[in-house]
């Protein structure tokens, strides 16, 4: 599965679904998929998101597959994209939808 934040002010971001689903934990406005934000609770979704961020330990994923190359990578820069979009999204009064 795989999640899609959109918003009129920043190009789509897609994540794998349970990288996207923690993140919308983290914003705090529910995991339903689809869903939305609006425009006046992008700020709120924003700042639950970079508290829940601070939490966690900047450590890279455990690499589940032993045969994969890729190197790990921390749910921090996983999360880089979608802090953008939410603060132009905020900048512009922009209303914040996933799919």
């Amino acid at each position: 599965m795989l999640i899609t934040f959109k918003t009129r002010a920043y190009a789509n971001i897609t994540m794998f679904g349970e990288i996207g689903l923690k993140m919308l934990e983290m914003m705090k406005f529910g995991t339903a998929v689809p869903g939305a934000i609006t425009a006046e609770d992008v700020p709120q979704a924003l700042t639950n998101l970079q508290q829940g961020l601070a939490e966690l330990p900047e450590q890279p994923e455990e690499v589940a597959d032993e045969d994969d190359d890729q190197p790990a990578t921390s749910l921090h820069t996983r999360a880089l994209p979608l802090l953008e979009l939410l603060k132009a999204a905020a900048v512009d009064d922009s209303i914040v939808r996933w799919e």
